[in-house]
This record gives structure tokens, C-alpha cells and sequence, in this order.
């Protein structure tokens, strides 16, 4: 009887394995037919040119290009159905049609620095991605100092781009070179100017999306609300964003830069609590942050490094008498500082030698994010952190070889901007914000290092923001929470919404609910709607707690 019951279920099962091949074949075949058919796909680069299944030949070196975290290229997370390379906005527009009317999910990639994986890996079978990895024009005007940009496009691109026109252009933007443009404003974007001009999102002019309906709008076709929504509330909860125009900003012709280093036996903390004190209310031309480091040649011990490293707006001699004046105890001397042109600056904080051709920043791969596992979380710092904080948090990163802090200071600019002028907003009030890092080798350790961060999260509980305690988009965190599905509750959201977004959660709601109304742009962290569907034709749920009635089938 138990051999029979077993040989039943194993047909079963067999016959479950068919049926899923063949729909999957036949979602295939029908998406094909579709974006061969549809209008937006009429273009003169052949369609296998621009999709390609998962049984293609070259599918799994084109997903694999643009993934820096080994996490999310186990064989044991779905893959999927399609991978779309669009060389044209129509390209994008037949994607987005036709996954809708096949009933596919749809994940949007232009980078590849995805902390959790949204953009190429979903919970929801079956799905496609959009790697914009193409869409990737750059197009400098000095003389309106204007940048038109790819949302394909990475950092590295722009700054060389900005550079080969201009000595004394930039933009406020973060200091990896391979981090996508799309995702990067698209969550806010800070970097070393971010003190003097505030967020790359709070630069940005104007912007072309394309909806759930294929539509294509720039501002003032979208309108002013979904405008703001998408400087900082992430561009993928709302449609697929094909490019940006940036203001670009004014950079000397000299800067400078430093690197002190201490260790905790040369009086690091000591240094770090004076840091914590005045960092965000140095000069606005002065970003001074701190990473950490562990470190096993120190004499007769393993150590925790500190390294103060700064970016200066301006010449040594402006600089030197700063910091005399404001951080004595870091005893900067003129020979720790090197002053140079602020492209230069843009490759020392990508850990390169300045002297390297500025060629190395239109380089997509960076083998030292690629090659590793890693895993991350964000925090906001409202008031120092005392010493016995600070005394437990070093004892924590001992136990993890592989652990980095990075602690940024807020103040100048930020100080400056409404919380609600964009979606993100960790403004006025914040003296450093806190990204945790640990990095490994070996797949079968991922759980050991994801327990250590998250007990070290936990630990830090105390000397953070409450009420939320604030956390970063583009440091995405699915241990906050997260969606289960395009049902997902605006209360059930709130969770970690309140964190990444505080008041203005509220708004992206309205503008989500507003501008995708059957949760079409949906991930395990995307803004939800004011309301839900008991099935595909009928609102059945309408938020009460917010005023706003939506009373239509959809």
C-alpha cells in the first residue's frame, strides 16, 4: 500500500513537473509573440538582440554582468523567464505591455548594487527583468550646466563624462564608480558634496518615466507629484525610469584630500567622540567621514582601525587652519593632506590611485564587490553615542574579521532642505548616518554573518533614532519588512515604510495608488496601495484611515 501511495505521488509530482514546463514554454512563446508583435517593438535591431530566455546561451553571463553580491547568484533562487536588454525606449515599452498582458512580474536592473537583490530576483515566480544596462547616453552641456543621462548609465560614466568637459563641474553623487544612476537618485544618492549640494535626487530637473501602460512622460506630462515621489521613494514602485536631467555643480579647480588613521591603542575613540560632535557642523566644503576597519598586524593584538577621511573643497592652506581650529585632537599636519583636481578625488574614494588614466571609471566590473558575499543595514544617529556605546560596538566588530563601518556626517546643505521637499527624509536633526558591512568568502557561512549583523543591529538600538528608527532605500533592508505579495496593506507596510520614508510614506501611498492602480510595479519593498483586490476585477478594501476613495473596478 505505502509503495503504491508513493508511485501515486510520485506521478503526481511528474505530472505537476510537465504541466509547469509546458506553461512555462508556453508563457514563453506567447511573451516572444507578443513583443514581436506589438507596435513598440518595430525598431531595427532584431528582437534576439534585446531578449533572451533563460535557456539562452548567453543568458546567464548577461545576468550574472551586473550582480555584485554573491548572495543572489545561488542556483537554489528562481531566475528569470526573460532578460530584457533594451537599446530603445519602444524596446522597454513592449516589455512592460506584454508582461502585463502575460501576467508576468516585472524587475528593473540598472546597476546591479542591489542589497537585497529586488531587481533581478523575485519571491513571485514568473517574472522578467529589465536590465537598462544599455540605456546608458550621456550628454554634457557645459554652458547650461546640464547633465542628460541613461538611467543605464553608472556613476563612473558621468563623472568621466563631466570631467572631459569641464575641470570645474560635478555632481553630488555616491563615491562607488559601478553603482547604476537609475536606483542610485531614484533612493536619494549621497556622497562626498552632499554637505555642500545636498542629495544627487535634489539635483535633478527632470525625468523620463514610462507607466504600467507603456506611457512615456517626462515632468510636466507626469505631474509634480509623481515627480517628487521618484527623487528618493524609488523609481520601481512606480514604472521604469529611462533617464534623468541633472544640474550639474560648481567644484574648484583644486581640492584636497586626507586619510588619518588611529587605531583604538592610539586613542580612536577618543578621536571618534570628538568627531561625533562636530562633524556635521564643520564648514559645508568639508566632508569628514570614518570607516572601520579590523585589523590583525597590529603589534601583539587584533585592533579596530579608524580611518578619517576627507574631501576639502578648496586649497591645503584654506583647510589647515579648520581644522586647528575645529579638530586640534585629529593633529592634521600639511603633509597628511594632497591636493588635486576633483575627478582625482572622485578615484581616491573608489580606493584607486589618482594617478590611474580617468578611463578605469567607465569600467563596469569591480571585482572586489563581485567576488564577495556580503550583507548590510543602515542607521541614523540623533546624539553621540557615549563611550560605554562605543566601547561595546568595537567588541562587536572584533568578532567579525570581515566587518566595516562607514559613518557619514550629515549637517551643512542637508541641515538646510525641507524633510519633505523629496521623499527621503533624513534632513535636519542627523549627525551621521551608520552603514554595517561584513563580507565573506564561503556560501555555507551566510547565515553565520547575517546573524552577527543583525545581533550588532540590535545592539546599536539604543544610540539610534526611534520613533522610527531610520533607515536608508538604497541600503535595503528586507529584515524591516516586507511586502508578501501585490495585496500587501498600507498598515502592514507602515513597518518599515516609517523607517525609510517617515511622514512622506504617507504621500507615496497617495502617488502609488494614484499612478499604478492595479499594483503593477510590485517587489518585496515596494510602496503598496491605499486598497486591495479580492480578486482581478474588484476593489474590495478602501483605506479608512487616510483620506482618499477610490471606488471604480479596475
Amino acid at each position: 500500500m505505502i509503495c503504491l501511495r508513493r508511485t501515486h505521488l510520485f506521478l503526481l509530482f511528474c505530472v505537476s513537473l510537465i504541466w509547469l514546463c509546458s506553461s512555462s514554454d508556453s508563457l514563453q512563446d506567447n511573451f516572444l509573440e507578443c513583443f514581436n508583435s506589438t507596435s513598440y517593438s518595430k525598431h531595427s535591431i532584431p528582437v534576439s538582440e534585446v531578449v533572451f530566455t533563460n535557456e539562452s546561451a548567453s543568458f546567464s553571463s548577461l545576468f550574472r554582468l551586473s550582480i555584485r553580491n554573491l548572495r543572489f547568484l545561488t542556483t537554489t533562487l528562481p531566475k528569470p523567464l526573460f532578460l530584457v536588454t533594451p537599446f530603445h525606449e519602444s524596446h522597454v515599452q513592449a516589455a512592460i505591455v506584454c508582461a502585463r498582458e502575460k501576467g508576468l512580474q516585472v524587475r528593473v536592473r540598472s546597476g546591479g548594487h542591489d542589497y537585497e537583490g529586488l531587481s533581478y530576483v523575485s519571491s513571485q515566480a514568473p517574472f522578467i527583468v529589465i536590465d537598462l544596462i544599455n540605456l546608458r547616453s550621456i550628454t554634457i552641456d557645459i554652458e547650461d550646466e546640464t547633465a542628460s543621462v541613461g538611467t543605464g548609465a553608472a556613476l563612473g560614466e558621468l563623472y568621466y563624462r563631466i570631467a572631459k568637459k569641464s575641470s570645474i563641474h560635478g555632481f553630488p553623487a555616491g563615491s562607488c564608480p559601478t553603482v547604476g544612476v537609475g536606483g542610485h537618485i531614484s533612493g536619494g544618492g549621497f556622497g562626498t558634496l552632499f554637505r555642500k549640494y545636498g542629495l544627487a535626487a535634489d539635483n535633478v530637473i527632470d525625468a523620463k518615466i514610462i507607466d504600467f501602460n507603456g506611457r512615456i512622460m517626462d515632468r510636466s506630462s507626469m505631474g509634480e507629484d509623481l515627480f517628487w515621489a521618484i527623487r528618493g521613494g524609488g523609481g520601481a514602485s512606480f514604472g521604469v525610469i529611462l533617464s534623468w536631467k541633472l544640474k550639474l555643480v560648481s567644484v574648484p579647480s583644486i581640492v584636497t584630500v586626507f586619510n588619518v588613521q588611529r587605531t583604538l591603542e592610539q586613542g580612536a575613540t577618543h578621536l571618534f567622540q570628538k568627531w561625533q560632535n562636530i562633524s556635521h557642523k564643520l564648514d559645508q566644503d568639508i566632508f569628514l567621514h570614518v570607516t572601520t576597519k579590523v585589523v590583525t598586524d597590529f603589534p601583539s593584538k587584533k585592533t579596530i582601525r579608524l580611518s578619517f577621511t576627507s574631501l576639502f573643497l578648496g586649497p591645503i592652506e584654506r583647510l589647515i587652519p579648520i581644522m586647528k581650529t575645529r579638530f586640534s585632537e585629529l593633529g592634521l599636519k600639511r603633509s597628511d593632506c594632497i591636493e588635486m583636481s576633483w575627478i582625482q578625488s572622485v578615484l581616491f574614494f573608489a580606493d584607486f590611485s589618482i594617478d590611474t588614466p580617468l578611463e578605469v571609471l567607465m569600467e563596469r566590473s569591480s571585482p572586489q564587490i563581485s567576488d564577495a558575499f556580503f550583507t548590510a543595514k543602515s542607521d541614523y544617529v540623533i546624539s553621540p553615542i557615549s563611550q560605554k556605546g562605543l566601547e561595546g560596538l568595537w567588541k562587536k566588530l572584533l568578532e567579525e574579521e570581515k566587518s566595516e563601518l562607514i559613518l557619514t556626517p550629515y549637517g551643512g546643505k542637508m541641515s538646510q532642505i525641507s524633510e519633505s521637499q523629496t521623499p527621503f527624509p533624513h534632513r535636519e536633526g542627523r549627525i551621521f548616518g551608520i552603514q554595517y558591512l561584513a563580507t565573506w568568502d564561503n556560501a555555507n557561512e551566510t547565515e553565520k554573518h547575517l546573524s552577527w549583523i543583525r545581533e550588532v543591529y540590535a545592539y546599536m538600538k539604543p544610540y539610534v533614532s526611534k520613533s522610527p528608527r531610520a533607515a536608508y532605500l538604497n541600503y535595503r533592508d528586507l529584515d524591516l519588512g516586507r511586502n508578501y505579495g501585490r495585496n500587501t496593506s498600507y498598515e502592514e507596510a507602515k513597518v518599515w515604510g516609517l523607517k525609510y520614508f517617515s511622514d512622506n510614506f504617507e504621500r507615496l501611498v497617495r502617488v502609488k495608488t494614484k499612478v499604478d492602480p492595479s499594483n503593477f510595479f510590485w517587489n518585496e519593498q515596494s510602496i503598496p496601495l491605499l486598497y486591495h483586490y479580492e480578486d482581478d476585477t474588484r476593489i474590495t478594501k478602501v483605506h479608512s484611515g487616510l483620506d482618499f476613495e477610490i471606488v471604480q473596478e479596475r
